[in-house]
């Protein structure tokens, strides 16, 4: 676990294999801004593949985030295509013999605490690339 996620006291996390619908075991909520972790899950071994976030907070300090929030990132954000995570996800993990992934998610900014979400993605990416020399292997770029 990142230590810049432990001050998120609203989250959660769910496990997702090929053979789930993302739509059904996706438990983020709607309307709602945050990041979101995965990890690849192989036996007592975790590894962390993919970090991302939604949510733009304005100059006004308030929040606009798209209808779905979290929830329809998740499920229907673009990855590895231009098609959403529900279909490209269960594809990758096919091709890369991934059983098991962990999605950890975190509201980052609501009325108890107002942390900008790319921002807390770009700190856990930075982190990453600093134990790691490289980004988790489902970023693409950052």
């Amino acid at each position: 676990m990142y230590k810049e996620l432990e001050k998120f006291k609203s989250g959660n996390s769910f496990t997702f294999t090929v053979n789930d619908s993302l739509e059904e075991v996706c438990n983020a909520p709607e309307g709602s801004a945050g990041v979101f972790v995965v990890y690849e899950i192989d036996g007592d071994s975790k590894e962390l593949i993919m970090v991302g976030s939604t949510g733009t907070v304005q100059n006004d300090g308030t929040l606009k985030s798209k209808n779905g929030g979290l929830y329809d990132k998740i499920v229907n954000g673009h990855q590895f295509a231009k098609t959403g995570r529900k279909y490209s996800w269960p594809a990758q993990m096919k091709l890369e013999n991934i059983s098991v992934l962990e999605v950890f998610w975190y509201e980052t900014f609501n009325a108890d605490v107002k942390a900008i979400p790319t921002a807390v993605e770009g700190q856990i990416l930075q982190n990453f690339l600093d134990e790691n020399a490289k980004l988790p292997r489902w970023n693409v770029a950052f």
